[in-house]
């Protein structure tokens, strides 16, 4: 559901980079082609993040773009509960120095790169989200529904779904009528049902499904806590069970949106200069992405 777009306020895009360049690796790696320079340099991940991004400028029009970077593993989430992400898979070798090279793009463009040692780009983006979105229509683009909890009256979380141009545009409205949920309440059904990709167990036993249906009654979890003898004995043993646990996987969930960082809004207004554009696309043997984005 894609909403016609508000001119009469300026917006700000916060592109969550990671997940971006992610799903634009493994989407063209999928098949064991990966695209590379002349001197074999790869660079699928930015040719595919460039498609998506210029997707997603020309159809929400942002007056002004950002892009969200995680700095490495140590966050003070891994300082909280040494397992968070243990799990993850090594980055793949070719994706590695697109990092890098994508940062380097964002720059051609008069992007800033925003990131902060000891956090994750998810707080990156809610502290900037939550900076400016009084005077802007904020967008935030991810494929990561965790940054559901970030959906306000002036923020939509736009969820980048399978293909190019497949967008789930989330409002509080549309929030509502998909999942029956606030967005604040996205952080307590991850408290209850944990996160195997962030690799936090939340209460073991319970799903999706009953964590949902909890929230749905309950409102939260201290309603959820405060209302146990209402509960089936299996679920209310399970919570009893794990009630530690519970509340450090909801500490995990939250997005800090009081991060330490500073960005001037201005440096985020979108006008990009074609030369440098230009430039940096012949230099990485881009030149048809410098034909998609019109320069």
């Amino acid at each position: 559901m894609i909403e016609p777009v508000d001119i009469s306020r300026p917006s700000l895009m916060l592109v969550d980079g990671m997940a971006v360049l992610f799903r634009a690796y493994y989407a063209t790696a999928y098949g064991g082609s990966i695209r590379r320079m002349k001197d074999g340099t790869p660079t699928n991940a930015v040719y595919g993040y460039m498609r998506y991004f210029w997707d997603a400028v020309e159809t929400f029009k942002p007056t002004h773009i950002a892009c969200c970077w995680d700095l490495g593993s140590k966050t003070f989430r891994s300082e909280q509960f040494t397992d968070y992400k243990a799990n993850r898979a090594e980055c793949p070798e070719d994706l590695v120095p697109q990092f890098q090279m994508m940062k380097d793009v964002m720059d051609a463009f008069g992007i800033p790169n925003i990131s902060v040692e000891g956090y994750e780009a998810d707080d990156c983006i809610g502290t900037l989200s939550r900076l400016y979105r009084e005077e802007y229509d904020v967008m935030v683009l991810t494929g990561d529904h965790d940054m559901l909890q970030l959906v306000h009256d002036h923020t939509k979380v736009i969820i980048m779904k399978k293909g190019h141009g497949n967008y789930a545009v989330y409002t509080p409205e549309y929030l509502q009528e998909e999942r029956q949920i606030l967005p604040d309440q996205v952080i307590d059904i991850k408290g209850l049902m944990g996160d195997t990709s962030d690799n936090y167990p939340g209460v073991r036993g319970i799903g999706e499904k009953t964590a949902y249906k909890l929230v749905q009654q309950y409102g939260s979890i201290e309603g959820i806590l405060g209302n146990m003898e209402e509960l089936a004995k299996g679920v209310r043993t399970k919570i009893e069970a794990d009630l530690d646990m519970l509340h450090l996987s909801r500490k995990l969930a939250t997005i800090d949106c009081d991060a330490p960082l500073a960005c001037d809004i201005e440096s985020c207004f979108f006008d990009p200069d074609r030369n440098q554009v230009s430039t940096l696309m012949e230099k990485l043997e881009m030149t048809s992405v410098v034909r998609l984005v019109g320069m």
